[in-house]
């Protein structure tokens, strides 16, 4: 299989960068997976896993927004927030959870869309955590 080059950059620090097979993006506009030879593009990524799959390996990072964009050099990723899924503090995640249900009620017209949405995203990645603890 072909592979091409990707980043993965976060404000804290670059958490990936190499050759890759596959990366599979939590696309804003849907997910979407990147191989070799992708047409060039730019995305709005939104909260959700992002998986590399390099050498016949898998790893898979949360990522809390950001942009990617695929161009002739490679996919680079700059994410708002980058974190390896077993450096990720469930409890502290599940109290982030909490804290933006609470908040809810505070929000109304398009600030409470976008708060439900974002919510929503964070449920999701807890959803996909708590099915890959099970296996």
């Amino acid at each position: 299989m072909a592979t091409f080059h990707f980043d993965l950059v976060s404000p804290e620090r670059l958490t990936f960068s190499g050759e890759v097979d596959q990366v599979d993006v939590p696309g804003a506009e849907g997910d979407f997976g990147v191989l070799a030879g992708h047409a060039p593009i730019v995305a709005s990524v939104r909260p959700g896993i992002l998986t590399i799959i390099a050498a016949g390996k898998r790893e898979r990072v949360i990522v809390l927004g950001g942009l990617a964009e695929m161009s002739e050099k490679g996919l680079t990723v700059l994410a708002d927030v980058a974190t390896a899924i077993e450096d990720l503090d469930r409890m502290r995640f599940a109290d982030t959870i909490k804290e933006m249900e609470d908040k809810l009620a505070d929000k109304e017209g398009f600030e409470l869309d976008g708060a439900i949405e974002r919510l929503d995203h964070f449920k999701s990645i807890q959803h996909e955590l708590n099915a890959t603890a099970m296996h």
